[in-house]
């Protein structure tokens, strides 16, 4: 038992912090960039069209594109063009062949996607990549790893970072004092500071981010009150719970006569008083029994959840409204949303990023604290022990392996080959590899110089992103910081000034020297005592 109910908390504190730190600091890396997530699209896909195109011609070229290439199929999707991301995507499921089975690789065959230039409604010839996508997925899904074990971890790091967040509150007792904190150049202390100033600035984002993070997950966490409430099955549930269109019903057999698409999307936008399309869906495209639903755009909306309306395409009547959530669903809806932040305007996405690079501190420094505390106490008893060892190892492959596995993956984008077979794949490989390596140098040399070359490895990259881009593509700084696309020429920007931050942290760790203890000091300062000093007379 610790000697008070403080002490005890800065244990809890201190250990369920350190235990999932590193898996942590890639969760927060890579949730921090999706708030990015469409502009790393388009700059990952340079070959995309600039120009935005109005929704109603976007959709009237997706529906002549979709005719064309896909007309059996028993569904469109289409996702239209926006400020953010001016590309035209869509997807399709194909009818089942005769005889073949119902399984998941089955299903997944079946589907087509396919961007094309919303202007033209012609297919573009883009690169094949996860994009931002890549770092949204990979903070809650993680990579190469069953989904449904993924997101368990994830919500077990979640649950000690939340833990980790309180006792880290009730341990600080003068938490507004270490606000206005810092000590630079004193070791120890300095590290302390930086750690307590990185989790107090953005206190209320960390609470909001990681217990919203376990609420969008928590039906799967929490799946006995749904087995005992509906025993008739989860559907039921979600049927009840989420305000969703109902499901199409089944196609006639017949051919109909559709309206245009963009007398549909008008009706829509009529029923929202003129909120914004974001999306539509056609089920049993060319039947007698064609429908439309069209779900509207985020905008300004805090919840997750997405109105929808569902048209006779036909008539053009709405046959259909999405459900009014209950208070629990629209609280979840509303939690969650807070956590996407989809309806962040510039600023407040700005404000999102930059409190997401200190969540990601926070949990940096909080590692690399315990292993200077622990080094002096093994520098007493004159042995490093297993453990300093390995939280050593970890430290430096995931505080300075991250960044160069995320710079790596950028360059990664330009750099593989357009034509290479699973080319996304290879992209997520060279991300994981300059990762592992990191770790490996870490666990063979545990030493401060690999600290500061893995720092200047990253430095480099991330520096030198604007210039491999200006080499590979037509979308360089040149070009869109005179047309004012501020979308690409922010990636290029960032990734710079990432990159010069990182080079100074690396040129701070080659030259940092431990600080001089007071003991030390004064010895030093002591004049040289005679040899005849206190002899005898």
């Amino acid at each position: 038992m610790k000697q008070s109910f403080r002490q005890s908390m800065a244990w809890l504190h201190t250990w369920t912090g350190l235990l999932v730190s590193w898996l942590l600091l890639l969760i927060f890396m890579g949730g921090t960039a999706s708030y990015y997530r469409e502009e790393l699209n388009r700059w990952m896909r340079p070959e995309l069209p600039r120009t935005l195109v109005a929704p109603d011609v976007a959709a009237t070229n997706a529906l002549r594109y979709l005719q064309r290439e896909a007309p059996d199929a028993t569904y469109w999707n289409v996702t239209l063009p926006d400020a953010r991301n001016p590309a035209l995507d869509m997807y399709w499921m194909n009818p089942a062949k005769e005889g073949a089975s119902n399984d998941r690789a089955s299903r997944r065959a079946r589907f087509g996607q396919a961007t094309i230039d919303a202007s033209t409604g012609e297919h573009s010839q883009v690169r094949e990549t996860r994009g931002g996508d890549f770092f949204y997925r990979l903070h809650f899904d993680l990579y190469a790893i069953p989904v449904l074990w993924a997101r368990y971890i994830v919500g077990f790091c979640a649950m000690f970072m939340l833990i980790a967040i309180i006792t880290g509150v009730i341990t600080h007792k003068k938490i507004f004092k270490d606000f206005f904190t810092f000590r630079p150049r004193k070791g120890q202390r300095s590290w302390l500071d930086f750690h307590n100033v990185s989790a107090v600035m953005a206190l209320p984002y960390h609470l909001v981010i990681t217990y919203t993070g376990i609420v969008t997950l928590m039906v799967m966490y929490l799946p006995l009150g749904i087995k005992a409430a509906y025993p008739e099955g989860p559907q039921a549930f979600y049927d009840e719970s989420f305000s969703d269109l109902p499901p199409a019903g089944n196609a006639a057999g017949s051919p109909g006569t559709p309206k245009p698409i963009a007398e549909l999307l008008a009706s829509a936008r009529l029923a929202w008083e003129g909120k914004a399309v974001e999306s539509f869906r056609i089920d049993h495209p060319g039947d007698a029994a064609e429908t439309v639903s069209v779900y509207q755009r985020d905008g300004r909306r805090l919840s997750y959840e997405t109105p929808g309306v569902r048209l006779n395409v036909a008539t053009g009547q709405i046959i259909a409204h999405s459900g009014r959530a209950g208070a629990a669903s629209e609280t979840r809806g509303v939690l969650y949303g807070l956590h996407i932040a989809r309806f962040a305007d510039p600023v407040l996405r700005l404000l999102l990023f930059a409190s997401g690079l200190l969540g990601c501190l926070m949990v940096a420094s909080g590692a690399v604290l315990w292993g200077i505390k622990e080094r002096a106490k093994h520098l007493k008893s004159g042995r490093i022990g297993v453990g300093l060892r390995l939280v050593d190892a970890l430290n430096i492959g995931a505080v300075g392996g991250l960044p160069l596995a995320f710079a790596s993956y950028f360059w990664a984008n330009r750099l593989v080959p357009l034509h290479i077979e699973a080319r996304p794949d290879m992209e997520a490989r060279v991300f994981f590899l300059a990762w592992a390596f990191a770790i490996v140098a870490g666990f063979v040399r545990p030493r401060r110089q690999t600290w500061a070359w893995l720092l200047y490895m990253a430095a480099g990259l991330f520096t030198l992103i604007p210039l491999l881009n200006a080499l590979t593509t037509h979308v360089h700084l040149g070009v869109t910081l005179p047309q004012g696309d501020w979308a690409l020429a922010g990636v290029d920007l960032v990734t710079c000034c990432i990159g010069l931050v990182l080079g100074y942290c690396g040129w701070r760790m080659q030259r940092w020297q431990p600080p001089v203890s007071a003991a030390e000091k004064r010895r030093r300062q002591a004049p040289p005592q005679s040899q005849f000093e206190g002899g005898a007379a």
